[in-house]
């Protein structure tokens, strides 16, 4: 059934002429403080026109983040630490296997509207999805992207992949948690972006029955990201030094969106 939001036009080309998006795959576990510092210089640096816009994929150790809207009692049992990390939505899960990817764009230049970069974020996923033959959708009432489960019973349905998102000067933080082989067990000490109903669950490309490495949902990801976002390039782009994970100490201010 099409909702209004199957019906947001999606696709954020660059202008004509703008230099290509840095693809920067990492490999190990990041600390996920190191992770938000890192963001918030790169998107300072982008916004003053010092760095190009860029595309982080990461892998966190297990823990929990606290978006802007995240609830107290969410925190069903803190297995893992908790994270306030002021992007939009609740609480959600990261950890080994799971492709973390935080995407740093600038919406003044794309075109500054956050809907549809949301319902961008949600087709980049759909599309890639596609690709292991998984059929994901986009829900009027709930941000991300879910499966049909009807081998569970009756209308229930899964979550594999997460959106939460922040802007600051109109360049993006944060972005989208893809489930590859994550142990979805991990996802039972929180109500997984406040969705509390028995009939949503979590789900990940493994429990689908899908072998898909990280470097083969990277590889997928990469296509779908180009031809929704334009091209990208594995070298960086007009950056600078502070713009290096190892010197990121800058804040800039925070608009948290959904």
């Amino acid at each position: 059934m099409i909702n209004a939001r199957d019906e947001l036009p999606v696709g954020l080309p660059a202008p004509p002429g703008a230099a290509p998006v840095e693809w920067r795959p990492r490999e190990g576990l990041l600390p996920y403080p190191e992770a938000v510092a890192f963001m918030e210089a790169r998107a300072a640096a982008i916004a003053a026109g010092e760095a190009g816009e860029l595309v982080w994929l990461v892998e966190h150790p297990p823990l929990y983040t606290a978006g802007t809207s995240a609830k107290g009692e969410d925190v069903l049992e803190a297995r893992f630490p908790v994270f306030e990390s002021g992007r939009g939505g609740q609480m959600t899960y990261h950890g080994p296997g799971q492709r973390v990817a935080y995407v740093m764009l600038d919406l003044k230049r794309r075109g500054p509207d956050v809907r549809r970069y949301v319902a961008t974020l949600e087709e980049w996923i759909i599309r890639t999805l596609a690709h292991f033959g998984v059929s994901g959708e986009r829900r009027e009432d709930r941000v991300g992207v879910w499966v049909r489960r009807p081998d569970k019973g009756e209308g229930r349905e899964d979550k594999i992949a997460a959106i939460g998102i922040r802007v600051s000067r109109w360049v993006t933080l944060h972005g989208m948690a893809l489930n590859v082989a994550p142990d979805l067990t991990h996802f039972t000490g929180i109500v997984p972006c406040g969705v509390s109903a028995q009939r949503y669950g979590v789900t990940s490309l493994a429990d689908l029955g899908l072998a898909a490495s990280l470097d083969d949902v990277d590889q997928a990801l990469r296509q779908e990201f180009e031809n929704l976002f334009g091209a990208t390039t594995d070298q960086a782009v007009g950056s600078t030094e502070n713009n290096s994970p190892e010197r990121c100490g800058l804040k800039s201010a925070a608009s948290p969106s959904r």
